[in-house]
């Protein structure tokens, strides 16, 4: 194993340069690998000119940015800019900022036991100046890995000045026995801490202003200082800022000077097609390995899960300027997919097929990721999510239906006739929400001319059931169907029968009576 390994480091010069680097274990040992320091800036902006030159994907499960945001971030970089990543919720501004630590370096070098991660060629710390003059060439360094460079912090208005830069500690002044003007009593806050690596503040608006203030001088001039102390430390920080536009109005704003100093503001977005949103689902859904194997999802149901959250960002009853955050697709198809996998467990089938009368378990991922206007108030969020269903399968039905409201010139015949006139006829469908596999296909086909009809448009064959069922509740959302949901069963019946049910409650896709 070690044979092999030493000749894959032999085969690449860059490897096994970087091998011999790490054997050093001193700053001796480190001047003679020829080591050259360099920016964190720097560092980012090299690996990302091989990356380039290499066609190597830079940003790995970022979807829809390829032509808008990741150019953007990537000249960003090569100026040596720090970013501000200006989005809505649910748009991978943290995902990306986390993925820039592939950027760096595998491994850099730093003096051992340094708090802030000093370069044995270029420190900055009292501590690493005092221990190389005391040790030389002896002085013992770390090798500290990439991942490990990535800070993060939450902007909340609790955050103080000393959590971000640091402060006077009267604990370390007291067990080392030292004046308050020794800078060895200062604690060093998280930025400093930051040194030579990446740190990430979310949600900036929401940082107070006297805060955003103390942020000055280290973009500017890239230093900081601490209360009274004339301590300058020329720190070396890829500072990348998260913010919401809604935050600007409701919480807090970026102060116009810590503005002006982030060079870059990149815009991100949603997705701007269906099937980048449906990949991106699918990358993202945590799904069992059970279910992956057992729960087969069509690729219409998928799409109209999508559709649920494109239906909401163009919705009246929410927010437009909140926005609909791509984890309620996320959400909604793990919910999904777990409905249809409680319905298996509870019938003992060995594998089924996600139904759109599942879709009534996605409720509760919507409800809690919409904010209403006051209108959706009035409506109320789980009749909001419905009408949301609703819309999104009348969209889907006419991708592959035509258009019952709408009958082409000429055309004498409906279409939909045979079906209309076996519900007409005082017959219904009923579908409990656990009805085994052949219970829900014996009930689906017992409508007069569903079957004929769905097969003339040369759709899957496995997916024949699935789009029997679409035709049901598209009919349903165009009101040409009743469709009434009591508890634990949805039934579909002729319109005008419904007119004399005093028992119906609203139905579970918005189409209400």
């Amino acid at each position: 194993m070690y044979f092999y390994s030493t000749i894959i480091l032999i085969k690449d010069k860059s490897i096994n340069s970087l091998y011999r680097m790490k054997q050093a274990k001193t700053l001796g040992e480190l001047k003679a690998t020829k080591y050259q320091p360099k920016s964190i800036k720097e560092e980012l902006r090299a690996n990302l000119i091989k990356k380039l030159q290499k066609k190597d994907t830079i940003f790995e499960g970022i979807l829809g940015f390829e032509d808008t945001v990741l150019p953007d971030l990537e000249r960003a970089i090569l100026s040596k800019h720090n970013v501000l990543l200006l989005g809505l919720r649910g748009q991978a501004k943290t995902r990306l900022a986390r993925l820039m630590v592939k950027l760096l370096d595998e491994y850099v070098p730093v003096v051992a036991g340094s708090e802030l991660n000093d370069d044995p060629m270029a420190p900055i710390s009292r501590f690493a100046f005092s221990l190389i003059a005391e040790k030389g060439d002896d002085t013992p360094i770390e090798w500290l890995h990439r991942e490990d460079r990535y800070v993060e912090k939450l902007a909340t208005p609790d955050v103080s000045i000393a959590d971000l830069v640091g402060d006077v500690d009267p604990i370390k002044a007291a067990t080392l026995k030292l004046p308050y003007s020794d800078e060895r009593v200062i604690h060093f806050g998280l930025i400093p801490r930051s040194h030579r690596c990446i740190f990430v503040i979310n949600e900036l608006p929401d940082l107070q202003a006297r805060i955003q203030v103390s942020l000055f001088n280290i973009l500017q001039e890239g230093d900081m200082q601490i209360r009274g102390f004339k301590l300058r430390l020329p720190l070396e920080v890829q500072f990348v800022f998260t913010a919401n536009p809604e935050d600007y109005t409701n919480r807090g704003s970026i102060i116009t000077p810590l503005k002006d100093r982030i060079e870059s503001q990149i815009l991100t977005h949603y997705p701007k097609t269906m099937e980048i949103a449906r990949t991106i689902t699918s990358q993202e859904a945590n799904l069992a390995k059970e279910q992956e194997q057992k729960i087969e999802v069509p690729d219409m149901m998928k799409m109209l899960m999508e559709r649920i959250s494109f239906q909401a960002r163009e919705s009246e009853y929410i927010d437009e300027k909140s926005g609909v955050s791509a984890r309620l697709s996320i959400s909604g198809y793990e919910n999904l997919v777990s409905t249809a996998e409680r319905r298996m467990l509870i019938n003992n089938d060995k594998k089924t097929r996600v139904r759109i009368s599942d879709f009534w378990g996605v409720v509760p991922a919507i409800t809690g990721k919409v904010e209403l206007v006051y209108e959706g108030e009035q409506e109320g969020p789980y009749n909001v999510a419905m009408k949301l269903m609703s819309a999104a399968i009348k969209d889907e039905f006419m991708v592959s239906f035509p258009n019952p409201e709408k009958l082409k010139k000429g055309q004498v015949t409906d279409p939909y006739g045979t079906i209309r006139a076996w519900f007409s006829g005082g017959n219904e469908v009923d579908f409990l929400n656990d009805m085994g596999e052949k219970e829900f296909k014996k009930e689906i086909e017992k409508v007069a001319g569903l079957k004929k009809f769905v097969e003339q448009f040369g759709l899957p064959k496995e997916d024949l059931y699935t789009y029997m069922e679409l035709v049901l509740h598209g009919l349903a959302a165009f009101n040409i169907l009743s469709k009434d949901y009591l508890e634990s069963r949805m039934s579909f019946t002729d319109p005008l029968a419904s007119m004399f049910d005093d028992d119906d409650d609203d139905d579970p896709f918005g189409n209400f009576n």
